[in-house]
C-alpha cells in the first residue's frame, strides 16, 4: 500500500459539485492499494501516517505529529498511485487492486487512523472526485507498506 501525504492548511473533496469532506490544518492522504496487499499493511501504514512528524516546532524543525498539532486527515482513495508509466505514453494499471479487494484495505486504513485518535474525513471510494488543497510548504512524502513494487 502507498500513501502520498501532503501537509495542508486546508483540503476538501467534492463529488458532482457537492462538497463531501474537508479539513483544516493537517494532511491530505492519497491512498493506493496494490494487488496482493494485506490488512496488516493498512494498519501499519495508518500508524506510520498518524505518527509522522511533518509539522514544525517552535524552531522551525519538523518534529511534531498530527496529534501534537491537533491536525486532521483527509483520506482519499487513489488507484493511480500504482499506475505504471515506465513503458510508452499510456499508464498501465495492472498492479492496481480491484475495488472489491482495495475497499476493505482503505477502510481499515481509515479505521486505524481513527483508533490512533486522529480526526479523519474521507472522500467517496471509487467516485470521480475534485480534490482541492492548500499545500503547506509544500511538504509531500510517500510512504509504502508491504513488498515494494517491481
Amino acid at each position: 500500500m502507498r500513501a502520498l501525504i501532503q501537509r495542508v492548511r486546508e483540503a476538501s473533496v467534492a463529488v458532482d459539485g457537492a462538497r463531501v469532506a474537508g479539513s483544516g490544518e493537517g494532511v491530505l492522504v492519497l491512498v493506493g492499494v496494490r494487488k496482493g496487499d494485506v490488512i496488516a499493511s493498512a494498519g501499519a501504514l495508518a500508524r506510520r501516517t498518524a505518527g509522522l512528524r511533518v509539522f514544525r516546532d517552535g524552531e522551525g524543525k519538523m518534529s511534531r505529529s498530527l496529534a501534537d498539532v491537533g491536525g486532521a486527515v483527509l483520506a482519499v482513495s487513489q488507484m493511480t498511485l500504482y499506475g505504471d508509466c515506465s513503458k510508452g505514453r499510456r499508464p498501465s494499471f495492472d498492479a492496481v487492486a480491484p475495488g472489491e479487494e482495495a475497499r476493505p484495505l482503505y477502510d481499515t486504513f481509515v479505521s486505524a487512523l481513527r483508533e490512533a485518535g486522529v480526526r479523519v474525513e474521507t472522500g467517496v471510494f471509487g467516485a470521480h472526485m475534485d480534490v482541492a488543497l492548500v499545500n503547506d510548504g509544500p511538504v509531500t512524502f510517500l510512504l509504502e507498506e508491504g513488498a515494494p513494487s517491481p
